[in-house]
C-alpha cells in the first residue's frame, strides 16, 4: 500500500470516529462503551452469549446504554424498572419492531412479527380476534390439547422405557395444536413431510441463534457473498413458504365464505372483501408471512420450553415427585387435566412458571425499533435505533427474585404454599408487542406437562447429576442441549 492510500485510509477512520462522536453529542445518547468504526463493539462481546456482555456493561453504564452492533446503533434496556417503563409505561414510543436482516430475508418484510405502523396494527388485531374466535384461550382449545395429549402419550408409551430424544415427539404435539388453528387439521406423527417441516423450524431457530446468524444480522451482504453452508436456511425458509402457499391454495379451492374453518379461511374471506382496496394489508404476501409467523412461533418456543421442563425435572427428581403427588391428589391418573385445575395445583403452577423464568428462552427479546426520535429518561433515542429491552435482565433481576440464578419454584409461592404472581415474570415480553399466542402457550405448557407427569416418571441414563441444564446455544434464543430421557409408566 503506497503513502497516499495509507493516508486516505487513516483519514477515513478519523472521519468515522468523529462521526460516531458527533452523533452521540448531537443526540444526547445514553452512555456506553467506546465503539470502533464499522465494527462497533462486537470485538468485545461474548459471541456465544451476547446478553452476558450487556449485563456486565450495565454495571458501568447503567440500565439504559448505547452499544454499536457493527454499524447499527443499539440502545439496551437492563432490569425490570427500565424495561417496564419502556414497554408498558411508554408503550406507544416503543412499539416499533426492528428490521432484523435474518427475519427480513425470511419474510420479505411481510407478516405480523416484522411489520410496523398500520400493517402491524391491522394484522395484530385480525390475528388476535381470529385465533380467539377459533378457541385460543377458551374451552374449545382445551379439547384440542386434551386430544393431542393422547397422541403424545401414546408416542411416549411406544418407547417402552428405552432412552429417546424427546425433541420431535414434543414438537409434533405442540405444532399440531397451532396447525388445528391455522390449517384446520392435525398431522400424523408418522408423516415424513410434517417431520421435515419441524426439522426446518428447529434449524432456522438454531441458525438465528448461532454465530453465523448473529453475523448475518450485522453484515448481511457480506455473509451472503461468503462461500459455505451458512445460507442453507434460505432454501429451508423457501421450502416452508411453499408449504404455506400450498395450504392457502387448497383452502382457496374449497372455501365456503359462510363457514370458515380456520385462520387461513378467515384471511381469504377478508382478502376477497378488500381486493379492490389499493392500500389493503390483506393480500397474499401478508397472509403467507403471517401463516409462517404462527407456524414457527407456535411450534418451537413452546415445545422447547417443555423439553427444558423435562430436563429440569430429571435434574430435580424431588420436585418431579412433589408435582406428581399434587396432581394425583387433585386430578388422579385417569382424567385429562383442565385449565380450571390449575388453581388447585399451586406447586405445579409455580414449577411451570419457574421453568419459563429460569430457561430465559429469548434473553435479548425480539428487537424493538425507534420509528421516530424518542425521549427516555433524559436521553434521546434517535429514529432508526434498534432497542433491546433485555428479558434476561428482568427474569434475573435480583431486586425481584430471591435467588435469580437458581431453579427455585418458591419464587412463585407465598409462605402458605399458595401461588403468587411476580410483575417481573415477562417470558412473553410485555406491552403492545407481547406475544400474540401467550394464552395458547400458557394452556399448552400446563396441560401437556401435567398429562406427561400423570402417566410417566422421567429420568435419564446417567442419573440426575449427568443432566447439564445450561444452554447448548445462546444467541437470539437459549436452546437446550440434546439429551435422551427414559419415560417409565406409572
Amino acid at each position: 500500500m503506497d503513502f497516499s492510500s495509507t493516508s486516505l485510509l487513516i483519514g477515513l477512520v478519523v472521519v468515522l470516529i468523529l462521526l460516531v462522536k458527533w452523533r452521540k453529542k448531537t443526540y444526547n445518547l445514553p452512555p456506553g462503551p467506546p465503539a470502533l468504526p464499522l465494527l462497533g463493539n462486537i470485538l468485545k462481546m461474548d459471541g456465544k452469549a451476547p446478553f452476558k456482555t450487556f449485563l456486565k456493561w450495565s454495571e458501568t453504564y447503567g440500565p439504559v446504554m448505547t452499544a454499536y452492533l457493527g454499524p447499527q446503533r443499539t440502545v439496551v434496556l437492563v432490569g425490570y424498572d427500565a424495561v417496564k417503563e419502556a414497554l408498558i409505561d411508554n408503550a406507544d414510543d416503543f412499539v416499533g419492531r426492528a428490521p432484523i436482516p435474518f427475519v427480513m430475508r425470511a419474510l420479505k418484510g411481510y407478516g405480523l412479527v416484522i411489520s410496523n405502523g398500520e400493517r402491524w396494527r391491522q394484522l395484530r388485531r385480525f390475528t388476535l380476534t381470529t385465533l380467539r374466535d377459533f378457541g385460543m384461550g377458551r374451552k374449545t382449545m382445551e379439547g384440542w390439547i386434551q386430544e393431542e395429549s393422547k397422541h403424545l402419550l401414546e408416542a411416549v408409551r411406544e418407547t417402552k422405557s428405552v432412552p429417546f430424544d424427546p425433541t420431535f415427539p414434543l414438537s409434533r404435539a405442540v405444532s399440531n395444536v397451532i396447525c388445528a388453528l391455522v390449517f384446520g387439521q392435525r398431522f400424523s406423527y408418522e408423516d415424513n413431510n410434517f417431520l421435515r417441516l419441524l426439522q426446518i423450524i428447529g434449524g432456522v431457530l438454531r441458525f438465528g441463534s448461532s454465530s453465523w446468524g448473529q453475523l448475518y444480522n450485522l453484515f448481511p451482504r457480506l455473509v451472503e457473498l461468503l462461500p459455505g453452508k451458512q445460507l442453507h436456511f434460505i432454501d429451508d425458509i423457501d421450502e416452508l413458504r411453499r408449504f404455506a402457499m400450498l395450504k392457502v391454495q387448497k383452502h382457496q379451492e374449497t372455501l365456503d365464505p359462510d363457514n370458515p374453518r380456520d385462520f387461513i379461511d378467515c384471511f381469504l374471506i377478508r382478502l376477497n372483501q378488500e381486493k379492490d382496496m389499493p392500500n389493503t394489508e390483506f393480500h397474499y404476501d401478508n397472509m403467507t408471512a403471517t401463516v409462517m409467523n404462527l407456524f414457527l412461533a407456535g411450534t418451537e418456543t413452546t415445545s422447547t420450553t417443555i423439553r427444558y421442563a423435562l430436563m429440569l425435572l430429571i435434574k430435580h427428581p424431588e420436585i418431579q415427585e412433589r408435582m406428581q403427588k399434587e396432581i394425583d391428589s387433585v386430578i388422579g391418573q385417569e382424567r385429562s387435566p383442565m385449565m380450571e385445575d390449575r388453581k388447585s395445583l399451586p406447586f405445579t403452577d409455580a414449577v411451570i412458571h419457574e421453568v419459563q423464568r429460569y430457561v430465559d428462552l429469548v434473553p435479548l427479546n425480539v428487537p424493538h425499533y425507534a420509528v421516530r426520535d424518542i425521549t427516555f429518561r433524559g436521553y434521546t433515542i434517535p429514529k432508526d435505533t434498534v432497542i433491546l429491552p433485555m428479558l434476561h435482565s428482568v427474569l434475573r433481576d435480583k431486586d425481584h427474585w430471591e435467588s435469580p440464578w437458581t431453579f427455585n419454584p418458591k419464587h412463585f409461592l407465598d409462605n402458605n404454599g399458595n401461588f403468587k404472581k411476580n410483575p417481573a415474570f415477562m417470558p412473553f415480553s410485555a406491552g403492545k408487542r407481547a406475544c400474540v399466542g401467550e394464552s395458547l402457550a400458557r394452556m399448552e405448557l400446563f396441560m401437556f406437562i401435567v398429562s406427561l407427569l400423570q402417566n410417566f416418571t422421567f429420568s435419564c441414563p446417567g442419573g440426575p447429576d449427568s443432566m447439564d441444564t445450561s444452554p447448548g446455544v445462546s444467541g437470539f434464543a437459549n436452546l437446550p442441549r440434546m439429551y435422551h430421557l427414559i419415560a417409565t409408566p406409572r
